[in-house]
């Protein structure tokens, strides 16, 4: 068998990114706060209609800097005049009635009995930053102690609290971290996120810290192999659990590397026309 055929049936044998995802996001445990339920029942929902188990296994926020502002997207307010609404004064009928969204989102609009519209949250900060804050943990800044992020909770009391054991990390920030989004706060440093860095937009998107681009991966399974080799210190203790603890977290570094997790992250194994309706820039292929 030649070194095509050899790859062939390699990548044949391996499972697809999308299949690793519903793996391991699977595996997350989708064990959900039961938060509809009181709602409803304040609202004077009928028990049987709140009680309808979450299916969600994982949440996906996309969080935009400076993005549009919500007059020009879900909160048009075209009776206001120019001064408040804007150039979009236009609004469009949505799939729900009384529902009305910017003109510009023809598509959305088509679907608006599949997500769910806030408009009573505000705060009085017109700073970016202390904004970011005051949504990412509830609370104001200016306090002493600092508050865990969103991201840092869930990962703690539906991750890790909860029977998480995925070698994906339960939080996942792509690709910097943006502001709060890596303030695990007083709950510690084992609830920051994971952040992938590098560009998903890049050729060879790979994440930073873990695999570089100037190593193959035969060369990464020899590394694997030597250090494994020359590790005299867990042979010699070889009941220290400390010492297990560490090699526990190097296989999974390496399953990471090397392994089927890896695939989560390798944009290649998407078709370019899906890559190209998500964007072929950094904040698409991010979304991706």
């Amino acid at each position: 068998m030649g070194e095509r055929e050899r790859r062939e049936q390699a990548s044949a044998e391996r499972i697809t990114r999308r299949e690793a995802l519903r793996v391991f996001l699977g595996a997350a445990g989708a064990v959900l706060m039961d938060r509809g339920r009181i709602f409803a029942q304040v609202a004077g929902v009928p028990a049987a209609q709140a009680s309808k188990p979450a299916k969600a296994k994982a949440v996906i926020q996309i969080w935009l800097w400076g993005g549009p502002a919500h007059l020009d997207t879900f909160d048009p307010k075209p009776e206001a005049g120019y001064d408040y609404c804007g150039p979009f004064n236009h609004p469009i009928e949505t799939n729900v009635p009384g529902i009305r969204i910017c003109e510009l989102l023809p598509q959305l609009a088509k679907q608006a009995d599949k997500y769910s519209l806030i408009r009573s949250m505000t705060h009085g900060n017109n700073g970016h930053e202390t904004a970011a804050y005051i949504v990412q943990t509830g609370r104001q800044p200016g306090e002493r102690l600092v508050y865990p992020c969103i991201g840092a909770v869930v990962a703690r009391f539906k991750g890790y609290d909860a029977g998480y054991s995925s070698l994906i990390p339960p939080y996942i920030v792509l690709t910097s971290p943006l502001g709060r989004f890596d303030e695990a706060g007083f709950l510690g440093p084992r609830y920051k996120p994971f952040c992938t860095g590098g560009d998903p937009n890049a050729p060879r998107f790979v994440v930073e810290g873990i695999v570089s681009e100037d190593i193959s991966d035969e060369r990464q399974r020899s590394r694997r192999d030597l250090l494994s080799s020359l590790d005299a210190l867990r042979k010699a203790l070889p009941d220290n659990p400390q010492l297990a603890t560490l090699e526990e977290a190097q296989s999974k570094a390496y399953e990471m590397i090397l392994g089927d997790a890896r695939k989560l992250f390798d944009l290649s194994q998407e078709k370019d026309d899906l890559r190209s309706r998500y964007g072929r820039n950094t904040f698409g292929q991010s979304c991706l």
